[in-house]
């Protein structure tokens, strides 16, 4: 389970990354502003997300490694 849990959160953090990328691209081109901020929304939702799961908790586990028990 852990290692599926590993796969999802690599795809999550390589789609943010992805729609930063089309983001800054958009941007240069001079594409609407606010699709251009929609997408810098969605990637820092996207980060959050991924540090909720991988960030330990203050007794030193990890919440992904926690779904597998």
């Amino acid at each position: 389970m852990v290692a599926a849990m590993d796969m999802v959160l690599s795809l999550v953090m390589l789609a943010a990354l992805a729609l930063l990328a089309g983001a800054w691209f958009l941007h240069r081109r001079g594409g609407p502003r606010r699709q251009v901020i929609l997408m810098v929304v969605l990637v820092v939702i996207a980060a959050v997300n991924v540090a909720i799961w991988i960030v330990p908790t203050p007794d030193g586990r990890v919440p992904a490694e926690q779904v597998a028990e």
